[in-house]
């Protein structure tokens, strides 16, 4: 068949879960059918049309990070462009399209390409944005507007494709039924996670964090469950792997708990495959954000056989939390001693079967199901 993917973001000329996830799909589908691939112009892209990794690319609209995100928001100017640029679709009679939600204002233009060429349209779904999120993303009077019409236009596809339950639960309560809703999300790399695994490690009893340093991942909270677990046992060591805005706020707190020497802190590794090791070797990840869509990290970590540790109030979606260990802040730093002097790590890892659902090896089986219910072949 025929296959358009429709992202405004692409990966690797941009870096990001999401972005990556679509390039798997993508990558995997072309395995079996021709897949294009309508996104915008970045720099070191070979130009306005090529193939790359059996992917046709087409990327009419000249962007770059300064022009997509303006004030820390979305450009609305360059949504629109965007939404303009998709007129090259019609030379060509697809018989799938899989976009993004967002930017939400060229699913208006996808809709109606679908409807004239007769295809399937399939909406990929992260975050679902309620009136209060965009008043306050965008203004009063903006917010107040753009929430009925993304609801709108987030209506109408064929199927959707959402990363949790969390957010299929949002998208019921638009309207859209269940029957018409999968949760998958294909970020892990079967490969190299499996050959990180085969590799021979002596589990350390380092618990280890890494995302964005920002106030939402309360990292406050999680150097104090880790001083507390060091009173109790004090061969306990912290790893912090990241960058962001509260990078000095952290590293003064280090030194305000006594607990430099004891707790390190260091930037983003090159590649996953650094990370991936210091995540097997760790006896746990200790994971306290207020606000999570995924929690990506805490899937590669049960992945890789590394226990992953919650507080109860965790906004992780139920499928990734119940393959976690999940306790009040006060019992965290008990667990915290328990796993790292258990001999058997293995026992703090449940329900591995969720992992299926974020395994790129799932994508071809996936699809091929999904279109089989769309009465595609």
């Amino acid at each position: 068949m025929k296959i358009a993917f429709v992202y405004d973001v692409p990966y690797p000329w941009h870096v990001g879960g999401i972005e990556s996830m679509n390039y798997n799909e993508a990558e995997q589908l072309a395995k079996d059918h021709e897949v294009h691939y309508f996104t915008t112009r970045w720099e070191g892209m070979k130009g306005e049309e090529f193939t790359y990794h059996g992917i046709h690319y087409h990327a009419m609209h000249r962007t770059e990070q300064s022009k997509i995100y303006r004030h820390g928001r979305r450009s609305i100017r360059e949504a629109i462009a965007y939404a303009n640029s998709l007129k090259r679709m019609y030379d060509y009679d697809f018989d799938i399209v899989i976009t993004n939600a967002f930017p939400i204002v060229h699913l208006a233009a996808l809709k109606k390409y679908c409807k004239r060429v007769n295809a399937k349209l399939i909406v990929e779904v992260a975050e679902v944005w309620d009136r209060d999120y965009w008043i306050k993303y965008i203004g009063r009077v903006a917010g107040s507007l753009a929430y009925p019409y993304s609801v709108r236009a987030i209506k109408g596809a064929d199927h959707y494709i959402t990363i949790s339950s969390t957010t299929t639960k949002k998208l019921e309560n638009l309207g859209i039924r269940k029957p018409r809703i999968s949760v998958f999300a294909p970020n892990l790399d079967d490969g190299v996670i499996g050959k990180i695994r085969k590799e021979k490690v002596a589990k350390s009893k380092l618990v280890l964090f890494s995302g964005r340093m920002i106030k939402e991942k309360r990292l406050d909270r999680w150097l104090i469950a880790l001083r507390s677990a060091y009173l109790h046992d004090n061969s306990i060591r912290g790893l912090i792997i990241g960058k962001g805005p509260e990078k000095r706020t952290v590293e003064d707190m280090i030194k305000e708990i006594r607990m430099d020497g004891k707790i390190r802190v260091v930037d983003f590794y090159k590649d996953n495959i650094e990370l991936y090791r210091k995540i097997r070797k760790a006896c746990a990840v200790l994971h306290m954000s207020e606000r999570e869509g995924l929690g990506i990290i805490a899937i590669e970590s049960v992945a890789l056989g590394t226990p992953v540790v919650l507080p109860s109030d965790t906004p992780i979606p139920r499928e990734v939390s119940e393959m976690c260990v999940v306790a009040s802040e006060s019992q965290i730093p008990k667990r915290l001693v328990e796993i790292a002097n258990s001999k058997n790590p293995d026992r703090y890892i449940f329900n591995r079967k969720n992992l299926a659902m974020y395994s790129k090896s799932e994508i071809r089986g996936f699809y091929k199901a999904l279109f089989s219910k769309l009465n595609l072949k």
